[in-house]
């Protein structure tokens, strides 16, 4: 009779046991805005392989590139409520609900790629992250990027007076937004994906982009005039729902954390790996190059620190920690 208690007890404890874990193996969303060739879309993709690796299947992760789930507003709101669990966002919407987080963006804040990469593995950087729970109801487990930030256009610009008045593509928020408008150019909002043809048929003159994205997309098919400025460094984050991490043991969370590093780490040195060789890519592709340096822009960006000091007190720690790091 004993015996057959305790093999009760034992089928018993055994159910409990599953039923727990069972409870705790969650089906994760993660939504990003680049196409799946993207570096961003393939860590993300193996992000997933190695959590649901390392949690032994318990955890799954299916990864929507493209903006399938949505533009990055919508994401945010929908990390918000808990109804998207991960993302890789830029800091566009975070500077725009932080503006502390503006300060990233600030014209030649940093040198090149290298440069970049150092100063978002600092301290200061992560100091950044741990205002993100209170200020948008998101964990920030770490950053990633893309290259530095270039001006491709259908038409020459060879002195800062020939960005005046011309259309030109930006991510929407509102570092860069300030900056191109300081140009005197009309900056125009708009999701990556709709870029090709909206260069292709003039509704926009020049556009604000890195050297990965002007080659995979091919945009240097529809823009053939390219000023190589390296003028902003473009970093990504990567996030969890606050209500998801709210419900996370210990144990997940350091799981997730520990992976989701690793993956956007992958991103960093990948771009730092690319960028010399996109380049000089790029510098063989049939384009008029420029190039430019501080000096060029140096009306804009004084307006820029005039607004930007004041809304986003942590630029003067980032500038002394990238003062630091400069080699």
């Amino acid at each position: 009779m004993n015996r057959i208690k305790t093999l009760t007890l034992a089928v018993a404890t055994a159910a409990l046991a599953a039923s727990t874990l069972s409870a705790q193996a969650r089906d994760f969303r993660l939504g990003l805005i680049t196409p799946p060739q993207h570096l961003w879309s393939t860590e993300a993709e193996a992000f997933a392989a190695t959590l649901a690796e390392r949690s032994d299947g318990e955890h799954n992760v299916s990864v929507f590139p493209a903006q399938q789930l949505g533009n990055e507003a919508q994401m945010v709101q929908q990390l918000q409520t808990g109804a998207l669990d991960m993302a890789f966002l830029t800091i566009a919407e975070i500077s725009n609900r932080i503006p502390d987080f503006g300060a990233l963006y600030a014209p030649y804040l940093v040198d090149d790629v290298d440069h970049a990469a150092r100063l978002l593995r600092s301290e200061t950087a992560a100091e950044l992250l741990e205002l993100m729970p209170a200020g948008v109801g998101m964990v920030g487990l770490g950053y990633g990027m893309v290259g530095m930030r270039q001006v491709l256009s259908r038409e020459p610009i060879e002195t800062a007076e020939d960005l005046e008045g011309l259309r030109l593509r930006i991510t929407p928020f509102e570092p860069i937004r300030d900056f191109y408008t300081a140009t005197g150019a009309a900056p125009a909002p708009m999701p990556l994906l709709e870029v090709y043809d909206s260069l292709a048929n003039g509704q926009v003159d020049a556009i604000d982009m890195d050297f990965d994205s002007i080659l995979i997309l091919k945009f240097y098919e529809q823009a053939d005039h390219l000023l190589i400025s390296n003028h902003m460094m473009f970093p990504m984050v990567g996030v969890v729902s606050g209500r998801v991490w709210s419900e996370l043991s210990e144990q997940d969370r350091e799981m997730i954390e520990t992976a989701m590093s690793e993956h956007l780490e992958n991103v960093l040195t990948g771009f730092q790996q690319k960028d010399a060789d996109q380049e000089a890519e790029i510098r063989e592709l049939d384009l008029t190059i420029v190039e430019a340096d501080a000096e060029f822009f140096s009306e804009a960006i004084a307006e820029w620190e005039s607004v930007w000091a004041d809304k986003a007190p942590m630029l003067e720690d980032l500038r002394e920690q990238a003062d630091q790091l400069r080699e």
